[in-house]
């Protein structure tokens, strides 16, 4: 008895040397990744306007923990943008090169096999879901939200509750997307939104569908092929806005009532998007794109997000853990507005992505800018 329990406890004091060791292992491997970083001194983004799901002050809270100068490249650039610049710079190690990547979730698979991204496995790994994440760690999920409409009470008496109202007469020269339906993952999403409110099935189909009814749109008059921003929402420019919701929202309270926004999820048609986070493969500052990546999967990272209107990618351990304040969860739109969203999947999302890129110009003729 005496031998058998002197075993147990010699096997536990083992194990806890184990965890101890390893504990300490991440500790060090982390202390070495943030020593490395701050020798490359610099971390180089692509396309993360300051406005978009918090990311201004997620760079600065980045930048106040570790001292390391954020080189931000073109801010309104979209997801194929990104892929393009990690191209175009393969054998440039200059500010023109990006290390990371923020890009639609089909961009993920797609850069992966075309060999342009790394493969890095943050310290919360085991939060992030397995369906938004890229096995060996090519690419992973960041945070979500699902297409609305901004809308400038000041210009719009009647506000439109789903995609059908949009093509009435009141909404001439109103309704603009949030980027080029030939490039920007958002506008993508938003075409296919629009197909799938039509009753068009999931894929290619909903998105040649999205595309009639955006030629029908433009076709009313209805189509503003100017790229929506706060500032054109604010101007007039772009009365109705499709973008996500957590522009949307930003937007709301950067105008403060100037003008007055409403933020509405469409009755149908409610796409969610996932976008994700990835390291070029050409990173002249890879340990500091790792840094970043850390620092952007931390809980202050996500809550940054959250703070922004995005759902994190953790949202649902963080919450579990009772790790994101009450106030935060308040100021969230009700969680009805998302109970009808669709997720497509990567297969999903790759058709109807072919099919908009590929038919915008022939279908619809607007040449957005």
């Amino acid at each position: 008895m005496k031998h058998s329990l002197t075993t147990k406890l010699l096997a536990s004091i083992s194990i806890l040397s184990i965890m101890s060791q390893g504990v300490m292992a991440q500790e060090m491997d982390m202390d070495a990744l943030i020593a490395a970083a701050k020798e490359e001194g610099m971390v180089t983004t692509i396309a993360l306007p300051h406005d978009w799901c918090g990311y201004g002050a997620v760079i600065q809270g980045f930048k106040d923990k570790y001292g390391i100068e954020v080189n931000e490249l073109n801010p309104d650039a979209g997801s194929a943008d990104e892929l393009e610049a990690i191209r175009a710079n393969m054998n440039n190690t200059g500010p023109q090169a990006p290390d990371v990547i923020d890009v639609g979730f089909s961009f993920g698979p797609a850069a992966k096999e075309e060999g342009l991204i790394q493969p890095y496995k943050v310290s919360t790994w085991d939060e992030i879901p397995d369906n938004v994440k890229d096995a060996d760690g090519y690419w992973y999920g960041d945070y979500y939200g699902v297409l609305s409409f901004a809308v400038n009470r000041d210009l719009v008496d009647e506000v439109p509750t789903d995609w059908a109202d949009l093509l009435k007469p009141e909404f001439a020269a109103s309704v603009a997307l949030a980027g080029d339906p030939r490039a920007s993952n958002q506008a993508i999403l938003g075409v296919y939104a629009a197909g799938l409110a039509s009753g068009a099935a999931a894929g290619a189909d909903a998105g040649a569908a999205g595309l009639d009814f955006f030629a029908e749109l433009n076709a009313a008059g209805n189509f503003v092929p100017v790229i929506g921003k706060t500032g054109t929402l604010a101007q007039g420019a772009t009365p109705v806005i499709v973008q996500w919701d957590y522009n949307a929202l930003s937007a709301r309270d950067t105008l403060n009532g100037n003008p007055p926004v409403d933020v509405v999820v469409p009755a149908s048609g409610v796409v969610a998007g996932v976008y994700v986070q990835a390291i070029s493969a050409y990173a002249p500052h890879p340990n500091a794109a790792k840094l970043w990546m850390e620092y952007l999967y931390s809980d202050e990272g996500q809550l940054g997000w959250l703070n922004g209107y995005c759902h994190p990618i953790r949202f649902n351990a963080m919450a579990a853990d009772g790790k994101i304040p009450q106030e935060m969860l308040d100021k969230l739109p009700p969680a009805a507005a998302y109970e009808a969203a669709v997720f497509p999947s990567l297969d999903e999302q790759s058709a109807m992505k072919d099919v908009i890129t590929g038919g915008w110009d022939a279908t619809v003729g607007a040449n957005v800018q």
